[in-house]
């Protein structure tokens, strides 16, 4: 059960019901109930979601790049809501099975793109220019830009989700 009550969805302001409704139909987002809590502050979640979609449906990297980043970050958060959610059907569960950043599975840049996420999430100390080099010889500079955004938003939004405890029981 969620640790701060959810607005009801009968009385989400009607510009925030219709970016959830939006958000649910596109699969950028799996559950309600997070933007129920965020509801308490509607404009700010409207932000949030905005940012969401606009990288969701206009981004300029590709939809499984960003499962594979999102599910590697949702391992580190351990946002159990986030790890069962499935936003793009690329990714397979064999793939899940190997997230990691040294898996030949993966493409160059998948690789290289996880292994940012992971340590973003975990040890973003240990991000140097060597790190963004290697990003650099496989993405342009707004997909390294858009990549930095995604992963903030999917650690911040993982981490409050858990910690909130915004997820449905019976999905998790």
């Amino acid at each position: 059960m969620s640790r701060i009550d959810p607005v009801p969805l009968d009385a989400l302001p009607a510009s925030l019901a219709e970016a959830l409704v939006r958000g649910r139909a596109s699969r950028m987002l799996s559950s309600s109930l997070p933007v129920q809590v965020w509801a308490h502050r509607p404009k700010v979640a409207e932000a949030w979601l905005a940012a969401l979609e606009e990288m969701h449906l206009n981004g300029v990297l590709d939809g499984r790049l960003k499962e594979l980043v999102r599910l590697k970050i949702a391992s580190i958060t351990t946002c159990r809501a986030c790890q069962v959610a499935r936003k793009d059907d690329s990714v397979t569960e064999a793939d899940i099975a190997c997230l990691t950043s040294d898996s030949e599975g993966f493409s160059g840049p998948e690789r290289s793109a996880l292994r940012y996420a992971e340590l973003f999430a975990g040890d973003y100390l240990s991000i140097d220019d060597s790190i963004y080099a290697d990003l650099a010889s496989w993405f342009s500079t707004p997909q390294i830009v858009e990549l930095n955004l995604f992963c903030a938003l999917m650690l911040a939004g993982g981490r409050m989700t858990f910690v909130q405890q915004a997820y449905e029981e019976n999905k998790v």
